[in-house]
């Protein structure tokens, strides 16, 4: 899911460079925010957890942090990690780590092309499943990205979907064990 969304990216990145206009030279990076919310069929206390980066392992394919601290790898506020995209690397801290109260917050930055914070909100669904809201928040680094800052905000506006299915997936093989 992330590692998809950040192989777009850096792909992106490169098509960008390479043939953005000379206006966009003089214009400021772009930030965007984009929301997108979903219900799961679960309990809280059961969906929380899996929004760890460690814990995401087990519902987001290709989905792979390579821990630097803590060391082994646990799910945590202040946690460090990242995530490998071919030659590139994106660094991540999860800056809020409250599943009890149903608040996730990481930051993540792409050095030379973008800064990323992402706010999740989890709380009980009317029909005890878990209602998910998340905020993606993304700013270029440099204006020559801009179009692909809007492209991949874009994207994460249309991710409530994906990340459903692949939550109630990871529960219904859980449940067929």
């Amino acid at each position: 899911m992330i590692l998809a969304e950040m192989a777009i990216l850096l792909g992106g990145m490169v098509v960008a460079l390479a043939q953005s206009p000379s206006a966009a030279h003089h214009s400021i990076p772009l930030h965007v925010s984009n929301t997108f919310e979903f219900d799961v069929k679960e309990p809280l206390q059961q969906v929380a957890p899996l929004f760890g980066a460690d814990k995401e392992r087990v519902w987001a394919e290709g989905w792979e942090p390579q821990f630097v601290y803590p060391q082994p790898a646990a799910d945590q506020q202040g946690s460090v990690f990242q995530v490998s995209h071919g030659a590139h690397k994106s660094t991540w801290i999860t800056t809020i780590f409250d599943p009890e109260k149903g608040h996730i917050q990481y930051a993540y930055f792409v050095p030379e092309a973008m800064a990323v914070l992402i706010d999740i909100h989890l709380s009980v669904a009317p029909r005890s499943g878990t209602h998910v809201q998340v905020r993606y928040d993304r700013t270029a680094l440099s204006p020559e990205l801009n179009e692909h800052i809007r492209h991949q905000g874009e994207q994460d506006a249309k991710s409530e979907e994906e990340w459903r299915k692949s939550i109630e997936g990871y529960f219904e093989r859980r449940k067929a064990k």
